[in-house]
């Protein structure tokens, strides 16, 4: 806290206690147009005194510069609370747990105990789901209006895209990396909601606490932080499903009152058990795999297109090659989330208002989570190798075309490589059916999901 005791021009003097003063200049100030709404700011000051009179109580803060220099800010105390959780998705221990600004100002644990939709941040259950029903990154759903009865009356629920275009026939991986609602409801229609349920409960979640709707797909459910990173965790580690603790050890006077017991990926009780002493206790316990090693390696692949050319861009300022995650925003951007990964950490970083009010046009989780994310990942990842996982032996690579999904043979701008489970390839599109086809990676056969159905177009 300071009090302001003269302004001028561009910069203010201030007192900050104990004989001690300080002097705010214009690029400590210049920030602080005057609020209107959630949407709308005032017109940028011009002088310190479109800002500041003698006698204000402020808040301001000590910042450097990029040449390192120290300078003082004007600041103030946020309106809107956060959460971040980061653990290690290999046994569940939490790295870094924030539940708000300020414990003194509110003892309520947002990372724990606040119930918030994640938005978009649900969709990589919807895609794994979709993975597991014969759809492949290939698949081609149409991203166009959907319009619905809403709870049976009159109403209508008209769902769009964030920018609120609509783009066409759009290959799936395209669609998670651009985050494309319209592609999402669509999928989980065509799959079926009980499926994509049943399916999240591999990540987690309880089932009878999602909407059975398809809003689902929009993640109109209610999950805290440390739901999220847990769910994200199991693409992580490479398909199973951990449990977060929190205390690894108790102890009094010498004496072991408690110790974590924690489900731990790569455990192989099984061997333990046999080679063990007589008396002596398995070390660990081993995660259950939830996902299959195919499913998580081709979530993890178009994740990290999220970052490399999606919603989530901003994270290359990271520059590596191993992280993937999903940005999160709800309707009239009242929650913003993003959740990222390698295969040695997990966090997940939530912004909203307590009471649910906007935070503003433009507050996406791109945005105002991500920043955050970065922060923190960036001390985080010092220690930590840069190491995408392996694909499995059990997938393979084939070139398609970008629009189409198809199998072609030439080297074009518009033509890719993505990975499928062997049989279940793409057909070679109707240019080549005259081309060869290799017999170790295809036997003719159509598989699900391998090509358009006409009701992912209409």
């Amino acid at each position: 806290p300071a009090i302001v005791t003269n302004i001028g021009e561009k910069d203010a003097e201030v007192y900050l206690g104990k004989g001690q003063t300080a002097r705010i200049g214009w690029d400590g100030l210049s920030w602080a147009r005057p609020y209107e709404d959630e949407s709308h700011r005032g017109a940028k000051p011009k002088t310190a005194a479109d800002i500041l009179k003698k006698g204000d109580l402020i808040r301001i803060q000590e910042q450097q510069d990029k040449e390192g220099n120290s300078y003082w800010r004007l600041a103030q105390i946020p309106a809107v609370s956060g959460a971040l959780v980061s653990l290690d998705p290999t046994n569940g221990a939490i790295n870094a747990l924030v539940g708000g600004y300020d414990f003194y100002s509110s003892k309520f644990n947002r990372a724990i105990q606040a119930k918030r939709q994640p938005g978009s941040g649900f969709k990589p259950v919807i895609y794994s789901a979709a993975l597991e029903a014969g759809y492949t990154a290939a698949s081609i759903i149409n991203d166009a209006p959907v319009i619905m009865e809403a709870n049976g009356d009159d109403d209508t629920w008209r769902p769009e895209n964030y920018s609120g275009k609509f783009y066409g026939p759009t290959r799936l991986r395209w669609a998670l990396t651009k985050s494309r609602n319209l592609v999402s409801i669509r999928l989980l229609r065509a799959m079926g909601i009980s499926h994509a349920l049943e399916h999240a409960r591999r990540f987690g979640f309880d089932p009878d606490s999602l909407p059975h709707s398809l809003s689902l797909a929009l993640g109109s459910g209610e999950v805290t932080p440390l739901q999220m990173a847990r769910a994200y965790a199991v693409l992580a580690n490479g398909g199973f499903l951990i449990e977060p603790w929190f205390i690894q050890r108790i102890e009094r006077n010498g004496e072991v009152l408690f110790e974590a017991d924690p489900l731990v990926v790569g455990c192989n009780q099984d061997t333990e058990e046999e080679t063990r002493q007589p008396g002596e206790a398995v070390s660990c316990r081993a995660a259950p795999r939830t996902l299959s090693e195919e499913n998580r390696y081709i979530m993890y692949s178009m994740m990290q297109d999220v970052i490399n050319r999606g919603t989530g861009v901003r994270a290359r300022v990271l520059k590596r090659n191993d992280l993937a995650g999903k940005t999160g925003t709800t309707n009239e951007q009242r929650d913003a989330w993003f959740t990222g990964y390698n295969q040695h950490i997990v966090t997940t970083v939530w912004t909203g208002f307590d009471d649910n009010s906007k935070l503003g046009k433009g507050e996406v989780g791109g945005r105002v989570a991500l920043p955050a994310w970065i922060a923190f990942m960036k001390v985080a990842l010092e220690d930590i190798p840069d190491e995408p996982p392996e694909m499995p032996s059990t997938l393979v690579t084939v070139r398609i075309d970008k629009n189409t999904g198809l199998q072609v043979s030439g080297n074009t701008a518009d033509t890719m490589f993505e990975i499928f489970r062997p049989g279940n390839e793409p057909p070679v599109s109707e240019e080549e059916e005259t081309t060869s086809r290799d017999p170790a990676t295809t036997d003719g056969q159509e598989s699900p999901g391998s090509s358009v159905r006409p009701d992912d177009l209409f």
